[in-house]
Order: structure tokens, then C-alpha cells, then sequence
């Protein structure tokens, strides 16, 4: 069975592995049929001081696969239905994950493609309770990035920063995979979407996704840009993903009383605060990791809708993705990468 495997940093191989045994009790096998790269496999690959992990490791925390059997105890999947995977093994059993709220589990054994062997393989044996159908009309693809991307962005805008129609956001790195699904799901609902690029050629592709306005961070200081933008008022939300480079310029662009929700931290993971600003303007900071299986099924529904759309910059078999995982470690993306498995 073909597998993609991190042999030590910077050093992926293609490799045979042995085929999964047949389900057992509460599992199905999944044949894996896309797989959606992401900075933590960027990260993975590249090497991370401040992270132990064992090798080999199977690389791709988000995918997508097809039932291929199920074992006993299993209802509401079939043979042949397409499902996206949630990339957390956790327990099914603790508090959290029986009110739904599965990214606060109390005893998550660890993160596919990053503490436990990933998607990157041609089948793999999952609990069926961590597999959410993708409904008729969704693709392979758009079940794949409804794991980390839309539902990472699901969970953000609307459990988190409580996003509403009429309001104005700030949405950094436009290009990105999540902002790119940022941008659609904000501008679906009303909002006035204000997002960065790092080039002047993403500007047309994030405007088409929906962008109001789109500042090249590279040529303009882009918290001057939306003080501007908004008459000096600030926005209501910034969605935040990049970190240190970005840090205070959103906290300027903030008005008073708005909200930042952050998932990530790209450009570093610390940062220098104005503890004042934070109080005297009554800003809220959010963080927000991961998300909830029904943010992945309420992702797929609006995919099916037609309301909203993957972008995808291109697809890559085995042999491509150290080059493309070079490509998103530059940020020369627009969207998201797929590793396709057939």
C-alpha cells in the first residue's frame, strides 16, 4: 500500500506499507481519495524545535476518502459513501466531545500528520464517529478542505468572533487557503470584506472571491489602509492567522469593542502587546483552534448550495510535493494545494 512518509526533516519518501486489517468494532476503512496540504505539514516538513515527533511519519492532517467497509457497531455509513475525515483522534466520551465540542477534548491522543500517521496512505482504519458524510454534490476535493480550511474558518467566524451580516472584517493573507474561504463565507452573509495579499497578483483573485478591498501588504502598511477605509473608525473583526508580522498592525485596526479571533501564528509565535489599548478600547482577543464536526457538515452544506467554493491553486501527485510544499513554505499560493490519491 503506497504511503508518503517524513523520513527526518525536509526528506519525504514514497514507501510500501501494509494494508490496514479489516474494521474493527465502531471503524471503518477509508480509501483516501484527496488529501488538502496545510502549514502544519509545512511546518512537519521543515522542522520544528519546539515539537517532538516520531519518524517515519505519514504526512496530511485534512483529506477525504470513500468508505470501503465498516465494522460492527457502525450505522449511518455505507460502502462507497464519500466522507471528510477529522483530523483529531479524540475520545468520543469526555464532556466536550459528547456536547459536540470535539476540539476541546479532554484526552485527544493527538493530531493525524503531526503526532499520529497521517492521510498521505491509500487506506487507512478510522472510528466511524470521526468520519462526517459529505452530502450530494460535494466533490473529493471540497470534502477534504472541510476539515482544517472551512471548518477552521466555520468555527472562527461564527462560534468564536460571532460574525454578522453588515459588519465590516479584516482578513489577513486573502490567498491563503483559509482566507480565500474566509473571504466567501463573510462576504455570503453581508459583511464588507477588507483582506491582504502578499503580491499584486492575488489582488484580482481575492476581489473575485469577494474582497470589498485588498491592500498588498508588501507595498502599504495595511492597518493605515483600513483606518482610511473605515474613516478612522476600525473594523469589527480581524481574522488573524499570521502572527507576529501582523500582530499589532490588527490590533490598530480594530474599533473599539472589536473582536480578534486567531487560529495561527505563521510568522511567529510571540508577540509584544499594548496592554492599554487592549482595556481602554474594550477589545476582545479569541482563540480558536481547530473545530467542531458540524462545522465541517455545515461547510459541506453551503459547498453543495453552491454558496461557497474551494480555490485551488493546483493538484500534485507523490512525486511534486516537496516543490509544493516549498511553494506554500514562500507563501506562492493562491489557495489551496491537493494531493490527489488516485
Amino acid at each position: 500500500m503506497r504511503a508518503l512518509q517524513l523520513i527526518e526533516d525536509r526528506k519525504l519518501e514514497t514507501v510500501d506499507l501494509p494494508p490496514p486489517p479489516p474494521p474493527g468494532i465502531g471503524e471503518a476503512t477509508v480509501s483516501i481519495k484527496a488529501v488538502a496540504l496545510n502549514h502544519i505539514d509545512v511546518w512537519g516538513w521543515r522542522g520544528m524545535a519546539f515539537a517532538k515527533r516520531k519518524m517515519p511519519l505519514v504526512i496530511g492532517a485534512e483529506a477525504s476518502g470513500v468508505i470501503d467497509a465498516i465494522g460492527h457497531g457502525v450505522s449511518g455509513l455505507v460502502p462507497g459513501q464519500l466522507v471528510s475525515i477529522y483530523g483529531a483522534r479524540t475520545c468520543g466520551l469526555c464532556r466536550p466531545c459528547r456536547e459536540g465540542r470535539d476540539n476541546l477534548c479532554e484526552h485527544v491522543s493527538g493530531v493525524h500528520g503531526f503526532h499520529l500517521d497521517g492521510f498521505a496512505q491509500e487506506r487507512v482504519n478510522l472510528p466511524a464517529r470521526l468520519l462526517v458524510p459529505a452530502p450530494p454534490g460535494v466533490t473529493a476535493i471540497g470534502a477534504a478542505v472541510a476539515p482544517v480550511t472551512f471548518g477552521t474558518v466555520e468555527h472562527m467566524l461564527f462560534d468564536n468572533a460571532r460574525l454578522e451580516p453588515g459588519e465590516t472584517i479584516l482578513i489577513h493573507a486573502g490567498g491563503s487557503g483559509i482566507g480565500s474561504a474566509a473571504i466567501q463565507l463573510a462576504k455570503k452573509i453581508g459583511c464588507t470584506v477588507i483582506t491582504t495579499v502578499g503580491s499584486d497578483a492575488k489582488i484580482e483573485p481575492a476581489k473575485a472571491l469577494g474582497a470589498d478591498h485588498v491592500i498588498n501588504y508588501r507595498e502599504d502598511r495595511f492597518e493605515g489602509v483600513v483606518r482610511k477605509l473605515t474613516k478612522k473608525s476600525g473594523v469589527d473583526v480581524v481574522f488573524e492567522h499570521v502572527g507576529a508580522d501582523t500582530w499589532a498592525g490588527s490590533m490598530l485596526s480594530l474599533k473599539r469593542g472589536g473582536r480578534l479571533v486567531t487560529c495561527g501564528s505563521t510568522s511567529g509565535v510571540s508577540t509584544q502587546m499594548n496592554l492599554m489599548m487592549l482595556f481602554q478600547q474594550q477589545l476582545k482577543l479569541l482563540g480558536s483552534f481547530g473545530c467542531r464536526m458540524e462545522n465541517m457538515a455545515d461547510a459541506m452544506q453551503k459547498m453543495a448550495a453552491n454558496l461557497v467554493q474551494p480555490v485551488i491553486d493546483t493538484e500534485v501527485g507523490f512525486d511534486d510535493i516537496d516543490k509544493a510544499l516549498a511553494r506554500m513554505e514562500g507563501r506562492d499560493v493562491f489557495g489551496k494545494i491537493i494531493l490527489r490519491m488516485d
